[in-house]
């Protein structure tokens, strides 16, 4: 069984839970009619709001000026702020700056804190992170054309991206570059820091998702680096550290997600059974009195119940053993809670008829933009595999080469 939280981490749960509910949720039509950067205004009262109330960064350390929350507490934090679309930017934890000021905080230098993470921290800015490209399965991370070749004390970097989340606005990027093209696969890429006005980085355009192109943090751009010169100073950790890095931001954003997945999991769940219970098809016949409706309500209980514990269970084995410790269990909730989400989403959808899909409730938005569970942060397929294989080493089968 899970150990319960403690109870200050109880109370900033609750009090998240409470703020989503009575600031953020009715903000939902307007955000949907008028599109994230014609809300800004708005947000930043929210979140000036979010600062007052001592809900700021629950993810980082007091030191920096978040809560301090274990990775276990900020999950059942993310559920609570994943019930709307917005909580997580309003509360200064969106990704990819979450990842980033993680990032920054273990592996920056004193300068690069200052300089960068600072201003992250307070929500003055935002930043983005490049490292898929279309021209590469981005389900291999050190399959990468974009260069990062020395010149004096400098880097100078060709290359291109896309799906560079949220660059429209973005202070900086994190820019994943190969550094040394004759080192190990898993030792050729760096991570650099790119101030946005560098000359030669070119912002192409904002990717449209299923027919929507966004904006600002809620936005994938296509990106394209132009002989961009940076300082060496502006790479994080060591040269041909890129992959590593990688993965150790990639490990607690995968929980992040998945809890965040879980609160749009109960929310379409809420919605779903109001809807059912309230929608006559017939006089005095709710949907709800449908057999495959009940079933509807009855799997998708059970399947967010065991998915909320299996991502706990994850989240306590890498506050424990740290993310390869929790290498497993990772993989098992990114592929299953991503599943499950997937799922949820299409019987509200479908319990809600042709107002499912209209952007009345955030039902279209999910399914949307999280039909992409099953892909970012490795593929499905892809953890199934790894978990597979690592399984039945385990039972004596030898790994052959290239499989």
């Amino acid at each position: 069984m899970p150990r319960p939280l403690p109870p200050r981490a109880q109370d900033i749960v609750q009090r998240v839970r409470a703020f989503t509910d009575e600031a953020l949720i009715p903000l939902e039509p307007a955000l949907f009619e008028r599109g994230f950067v014609a809300m800004l205004p708005e947000l930043d009262a929210l979140r000036a709001e979010a600062k007052r109330r001592d809900l700021w960064a629950p993810f980082l350390s007091t030191e920096l000026g978040g809560l301090g929350l274990s990775l276990l507490e900020y999950a059942h934090v993310s559920e609570a702020l994943g019930r709307s679309p917005f909580a997580h930017y309003v509360l200064n934890c969106q990704a990819p700056d979450v990842g980033n000021m993680e990032l920054l905080h273990m592996f920056g230098s004193d300068a690069q804190k200052a300089d960068f993470l600072a201003p992250l921290v307070r929500g003055q800015t935002r930043s983005c992170f490049a490292m898929t490209e279309p021209e590469h399965a981005g389900s291999n991370p050190v399959w990468l054309s974009t260069t990062a070749k020395k010149e004096g004390d400098d880097y100078i970097i060709d290359g291109h991206k896309w799906f560079t989340t949220g660059a429209e606005g973005s202070a900086f990027a994190i820019v994943m570059a190969v550094t040394d093209m004759d080192a190990p696969m898993h030792a050729r890429a760096s991570q650099i820091i790119v101030p946005m006005g560098t000359p030669g980085f070119e912002l192409v355009k904002n990717l449209s998702v299923m027919g929507e192109r966004g904006g600002g943090w809620a936005s994938h751009a296509e990106v394209r680096f132009h002989q961009v010169r940076v300082p060496q100073s502006n790479r994080i950790g060591p040269e041909g550290a890129g992959f590593l890095l990688a993965q150790e931001r990639l490990g607690p954003g995968r929980i992040h997600h998945a809890m965040r997945w879980i609160g749009i999991c109960e929310r379409a769940f809420d919605l779903m059974c109001t809807r059912a219970a309230t929608r006559e098809i017939s006089p005095g016949k709710p949907l709800g009195t449908r057999d495959t409706v009940q079933a509807w309500v009855a799997e998708s209980r059970a399947e967010i119940d065991a998915a909320r514990l299996l991502v706990i269970d994850a989240a306590e084995e890498m506050d424990r053993n740290g993310a390869s410790g929790a290498r497993d269990a990772i993989s098992v909730v990114k592929f299953y809670v991503a599943d499950v989400l997937q799922r949820v989403l299409d019987r509200a959808l479908q319990v809600h008829g042709g107002l499912g899909m209209l952007d009345v409730t955030p039902i279209a938005c999910w399914y949307r933009h999280d039909r992409a569970a099953r892909i970012y942060d490795g593929p499905d397929e892809v953890h199934k595999s790894s978990l597979a294989k690592r399984i039945l080493g385990r039972y004596g089968m030898a790994r052959k080469s290239g499989q």
